[in-house]
Order: structure tokens, then C-alpha cells, then sequence
């Protein structure tokens, strides 16, 4: 249907407006808040459950397996809403019109197949996130000691090192992240019982009729939006950060 992404980007414009850029974004945008809450909560909890005192500095890998502990900690949130993201998405794209809008589409799968419908796709959403957000903590940990002056404190990295730090994490948190998250949208939008031994199933199928590079459709889109997001999500925690340590510093 698409060439590429900016083949997709002009039809959708063409056929759907501005509005059709944002198809199914209701669901992300009220989790968001709650899965990055808990996001940082569960590398914080995987940081101290590694440490002895408070102040013992943790390697790199010790920071991967906080940051996969982080992983295991949002699927609950996003599963939900990347399956009503994906149907609503694959829904505009078909010219069918089944469900008007995120609840809706909600309560229609609840109707259709109760809790384990909206938390279909689970499993690979684990898959995407307990290792692509190991990698991206212990990337954005890494690249703040690197990027941090000599004789200076982590915590008095500048806001343009931060944003560097933080978008560079996103692009390889998306590198791990894409194949699963691939494999999980074919899996959450396909028809009920069409994978019946689930992502073995879609990965066997992918890669038999479009081969190993399918696993790495929509790269382009999504390293565009890899980097300012992810940028901006981790000078948004810098900030809260040192907000809330100003305002309450014996928390």
C-alpha cells in the first residue's frame, strides 16, 4: 500500500488530513503519564535492589538489568493501549469503520473477547521492552558520563548534553525495540485464532513472505521520532527531577 515512509506520510495527509497523522493516539496519550511514571519507578527499584548503600555506582550491566526491570513494569500499561493504537491504526488504513474511537474500540474487544482481548500481544510486548529498555537506560547512563565534563557532576550535565544523551538512547532503545514491536502489531491487529502458536507463528510467516529486512518495516519513521521524543522525555525527568529534590529535599 505504501512505498515507504514518506510515500505513507503523503496518502495519509492526502486521504485523512492532519487528523489521520494522529489515528489512534487517544489510547498512548492517556497512558503515557502512568507508563513513564512507572517506567523510571521500576529503574529506580531495579538500581536499589542492586546496591548495598545508596551510594555504590553501579556497571553497565548492572544498570541494563535495572532498566529490563523497568521493561517488565510498564507492559501492563502499554499492552492495552498499543492494542487499541494498532486495531484503530490498521482500521483507517482498511476504509472500515468498526470502532469510533478509543473507548469504543475498548469496549467492543472487551465484549468480543474479554481481558485477554485488550491484553493481547502481552508476551511480545515484553519481548520489545524488557531489553530495549535495559538498553536504553544503560545508554543514557553511559552517554552522560561520557558527555560530562572532567572535574564536573553528572548532575550538572548541561541541557543540550541531556537532550543528546536522552535522544540518542531513544534511537538505540528503537534499534532492540523495532523487530518485536513488529512481530507485535501483526499479532495484535490479526483476526482471532490466525496465530494460533502466537509470535512463532507471525515471525515464521513474515519472514517466509517478505523476508528477514520485514522485521525492520517502519525504521525510518520511527528513528524520526526516536530521537526528539526521547530527548525531550529525559529532560523532562532531569527537571522534575531537580524540581522535586528542590521542593522536598528529604523525600
Amino acid at each position: 500500500m505504501y512505498s515507504g515512509t514518506f510515500d505513507c506520510f503523503r496518502k495519509t495527509l492526502m486521504r485523512e488530513g492532519v487528523r489521520g497523522l494522529y489515528r489512534g493516539m487517544a489510547a498512548p496519550i492517556i497512558g503515557v503519564t502512568p507508563m513513564f511514571a512507572v517506567c523510571f519507578f521500576g529503574f529506580g527499584l531495579g538500581k536499589k535492589l542492586q546496591q548495598k548503600h545508596p551510594e555504590d555506582v553501579l556497571s553497565y550491566p548492572q544498570l541494563f538489568a535495572a532498566g529490563m526491570l523497568s521493561g517488565v513494569f510498564t507492559t501492563g500499561i502499554m499492552t492495552p493501549g498499543e492494542r487499541i493504537k494498532c486495531l484503530l491504526q490498521i482500521q483507517a488504513s482498511s476504509g472500515e469503520t468498526k470502532y469510533n474511537g478509543a473507548l469504543d474500540c475498548a469496549k467492543k474487544v472487551y465484549q468480543e473477547s474479554g481481558i485477554r482481548g485488550i491484553y493481547k500481544g502481552t508476551v511480545l510486548t515484553l519481548m520489545r521492552d524488557v531489553p530495549a529498555s535495559g538498553m536504553y537506560f544503560m545508554t543514557y547512563e553511559w552517554l552522560k558520563n561520557i558527555l560530562t565534563p572532567e572535574g564536573k557532576s553528572v548532575s550538572e550535565l548541561s541541557v543540550p548534553r541531556i537532550l543528546a544523551a536522552g535522544g540518542v538512547a531513544g534511537i538505540f532503545n528503537w534499534v532492540v525495540a523495532i523487530p518485536p514491536d513488529v512481530l507485535k502489531s501483526r499479532f495484535q491487529t490479526a483476526p482471532p485464532g490466525k496465530y494460533p502458536n502466537g509470535f512463532r507463528d507471525v515471525l515464521r510467516e513474515l519472514v517466509r513472505n517478505e523476508g528477514v529486512a520485514s522485521l525492520y518495516k517502519g525504521f525510518t519513521a520511527v528513528m524520526i521520532r526516536a530521537f526528539p521524543a526521547n530527548a525531550a522525555c529525559f529532560l523532562g525527568f532531569e527537571v522534575a527531577m531537580k524540581f522535586l529534590n528542590w521542593i522536598t529535599p528529604n523525600l
